[in-house]
Formats: structure tokens, sequence, C-alpha cells
């Protein structure tokens, strides 16, 4: 079965309308407890990274709100990453030029 891929031209637009009810609420739900749970951001060329506590629970947060946040934003990357010795949760945000502006707000 074929794929559904983005061109790499998609319009850097958040399409939240992709979401039926129940994937709104939960979207909604996940976004307010993560941005609780930053301890650091850090701008990077080409995005943002952000950091939070090495905690098992939040890991799998931060996987279904990366399955959800494919959806809506296509143009984004996604790097998850868990440092060695109980160090902290990283996801990165990155994309094309222009990902930047788009994540500002949210991120910035």
């Amino acid at each position: 079965m074929a794929q559904n891929v983005p061109s790499p031209t998609s319009p850097l637009v958040c399409h939240l309308d992709v979401f039926d009810a129940e994937q709104q609420q939960r979207y909604g739900s996940l976004r307010q407890q993560l941005a609780a749970a930053i301890t650091r951001r850090t701008e990077l060329p080409d995005g943002y990274a952000l950091r939070f506590p090495a905690e098992a629970d939040l890991l799998l947060t931060l996987a279904e709100f990366i399955t959800l946040e494919r959806l809506c934003c296509p143009f984004l990357n996604f790097r998850l990453e868990w440092e060695a010795e109980g160090g902290p949760i990283w996801l990165r945000l990155t994309g094309r030029d222009g990902v930047k502006d788009v994540l500002r707000p949210a991120f910035g």
C-alpha cells in the first residue's frame, strides 16, 4: 500500500483540521502536558530542541504527540533522544527554511 508522503514543498502551515474531535482533544491535552514539562528550550539553526525530565511515561507521551503532530505539520522533522546515564529526553523539531518561523510562537 502506498503511503502519502508530503512533497518537500508542502506549505509551512499547521492543518489542525486533519483531526477528528477525539484526536483534537487529545492533541490539546498532550500539548499542555508537554509545555508544562519542558525544562529547557534551545534554538537550533533549523528549529528548536526541547529538553524534558528523564521519565518513561513522558517518553511515551512525546511519542504520542509526535504521531499526532506529524498529521497536522507534515513539513516537520522530529528527533527524539534520551541521554545516557539517566540524562534528559530531548525532542528536536526541525525542517527546511522557514520552519523556525512557524515554530517560534510555540517554542521560541
